[in-house]
């Protein structure tokens, strides 16, 4: 469906509303890399539907699963640098720079080891 010449579904999955779906994309080859593309974006940006810890995926949650990860245990947090709450970075790791990681717009805790949040506004990889 398009409204102005635009496309509602890639408008929809750019701003994070809605997930691409791969096997529908097999019929839309002149559009299935904007789609996927803009889906990364999105993801990268923490945008809308993937601005969640633990994203079960449409999919998913209609077969009834709950969550497509393991709850976090003690000992998964233990194994995970605490200034970086909004994902796993192993304590220890070697130096990464934002071009190493896919996350975008995370909270950052002092310190930060691989110095993510040049500002140091508690916010990682903004730009």
């Amino acid at each position: 469906m398009f409204v102005n010449n635009r496309s509602v579904n890639l408008t929809m999955v750019q701003e994070g509303q809605a997930v691409v779906y791969r096997q529908y994309l097999k019929g839309c080859a002149n559009t299935k890399d904007q789609f996927l593309q803009a889906e990364a974006n999105a993801k990268s940006q923490k945008l809308g539907f993937w601005n969640q810890s633990q994203p079960v995926m449409p999919w998913d949650f209609r077969r009834g699963k709950k969550n497509t990860q393991p709850a976090t245990t003690q000992t998964q947090v233990q194994q995970c640098d605490r200034s970086y709450p909004d994902f796993c970075i192993p304590p220890n790791s070697p130096d990464l720079d934002c071009r190493d990681i896919s996350y975008r717009r995370f909270r950052v805790n002092q310190p930060d080891p691989h110095g993510f949040d040049r500002d140091r506004d508690g916010v990682g990889c903004e730009r």
